[in-house]
């Protein structure tokens, strides 16, 4: 089985049995499932009957937004697709279009034969948890009401997004496009064959870039190589930037343009926990204020936002769990290691045009190539490990456990259990699906977060009595 249902949405592999997969059937009952829970604020004040759909380049992707659509008007709702688009895109067209919410259909990072159904409220972010589990009673139920024939919702494509977007992004007060012009920036540039490909060139054109060179912007969906940001998927683009030796520095997205890695002139990697590192510190110094990152991210964003007298606070793995808490705390910047950036000024989601033109305006401004932008920062190195347990495993019991044996230390315990040291750090956390916990740990050396990543690991397999 690989239809999973979670508080992020619908995500599962394309063919197969009902029920199994994300199939045209179970995508009509969790499409409306959704909108039966829209109903409590469509026709309120401004907002309307009306639900957006933008969809990633992903090979399924025109099928699925067939039914998406057709299910909704068949529900009542009027469809606006915005056809091709990023995640960010998506979310802003939700709000500019005053809809009572949003479907990205998107799998992310996953391989092409994955799809998913991502969903968004009225304020174009992802459903808080208890929506999000009401949403997955509701498809179990199965109790659905569809309107007549008289009462069917109206579809409209509207493909204007990209470009309101960029122009969103232009208008930004701390984006200076006067200054990115004048540095005569070379751009390298890999949006791994999906809708980044149609929207960063564009963007940077815009910014006033000198130069563009791109691998894998063709939208086929047939991603050229593992589509997630990381170091070891990225051989080609960071060997044509060695090569070519005439590069400022380098962008690359994930599928969806919701996460932004960044790729140094020489050809190595600046490390994707360093993006909202090195963009919090432009804003800060701009407009002090608090930030917030997940509990797996690396300690250097609260380094840096305590060198500027304001205060970090952590959160729960998982964006909606990031904007709650940029919410209470009223943080001017926050996101997560995994290179997204979220800026409420924009709007409150990942978004990596709203990186890249952050990053080239304060790049420009400090006149420095992007390894000596990097340096500026504090160094930590990240490990990530796993612990597979049989089912039935006692992993709450590992992680009290765990919880009783640091209690001396700065424990917290909002998402599996994180021990914070006065150097370094470890994070557990219990996956959801799986009989699995999730090892994360942070240190100076890349060696001792190993380390400690490894201690965790034998003292959960002791408690548990297994050996791996």
């Amino acid at each position: 089985m690989t239809l999973i249902k979670s508080i992020s949405g619908f995500r599962g592999t394309i063919g197969g049995k009902p029920g199994d997969t994300l199939n045209p059937l179970d995508i009509v009952k969790a499409v409306s499932a959704f909108a039966q829970l829209r109903e409590k604020v469509a026709g309120q004040g401004q907002i309307r009957r009306k639900i957006v759909v933008g969809r990633d380049a992903r090979i399924s992707g025109e099928m699925v937004s067939h039914v998406v659509c057709g299910t909704l008007m068949g529900l009542g709702y009027d469809v606006v697709n915005i056809g091709l688009a990023s995640t960010p895109t998506t979310e802003i067209a939700v709000t500019m279009e005053h809809a009572c919410g949003g479907i990205i259909l998107t799998a992310s990072h996953n391989p092409r034969e994955w799809n998913a159904l991502k969903l968004l409220n009225e304020r174009g972010e992802f459903l808080p948890a208890k929506e999000a589990q009401a949403v997955v009673r509701l498809m179990n139920k199965e109790d659905f009401i569809y309107p007549d024939v008289d009462h069917l919702g109206q579809y409209v494509k509207n493909l204007s997004y990209d470009q309101r977007h960029i122009q969103m992004v232009k208008d930004l007060e701390l984006v200076d496009v006067e200054a990115i012009r004048n540095a005569h920036f070379r751009v390298a540039l890999d949006t791994v064959n999906s809708v980044g490909g149609l929207v960063l060139p564009r963007l940077l054109g815009q910014l006033g870039v000198t130069e563009v060179k791109g691998i894998n912007l063709e939208p086929t969906g047939e991603f050229a190589h593992n589509p997630e940001p990381l170091a070891k998927n990225l051989g080609d683009i960071m060997d044509m930037m060695r090569r070519e030796g005439n590069f400022d520095i380098g962008f690359v997205v994930d599928p969806d343009v919701d996460r932004l890695a960044i790729i140094c002139e020489d050809g190595t990697m600046y490390g994707e926990e360093y993006t909202l590192v090195t963009v919090a510190d432009y804003v800060l110094q701009n407009t002090p204020g608090n930030t917030v990152s997940n509990l797996s991210s690396t300690r250097a964003l609260r380094d840096i936002t305590e060198k500027y007298g304001c205060r970090y606070t952590a959160s729960a793995v998982g964006e909606v769990n990031v904007v709650t808490k940029m919410y209470e705390t009223g943080a001017v910047i926050g996101g997560e290691g995994n290179g997204g950036v979220i800026y409420p000024r924009a709007h409150s989601g990942r978004d990596a045009l709203v990186g890249i033109a952050l990053i080239l305006t304060y790049m420009a401004k400090l006149g420095k190539k992007a390894s000596e932008m990097r340096a500026m920062y504090p160094q930590y190195f990240m490990a990530k490990q796993r612990i597979d347990l049989s089912p039935g495993t006692d992993i709450i019991g590992i992680l009290n456990n765990i919880k009783e044996r640091f209690k001396d230390e700065q424990v917290t315990d909002i998402d599996g259990v994180k021990v914070d040291f006065a150097d370094k750090w470890v994070h557990l956390r219990k996956s959801n699906t799986e009989p699995i916990i999730r090892v994360y740990s942070e240190a100076h050396t890349q060696e001792e977060a190993e380390a400690l990543a490894k201690q965790f690991v034998d003292l959960a397999y002791a408690y548990s009595g297994e050996t791996f």
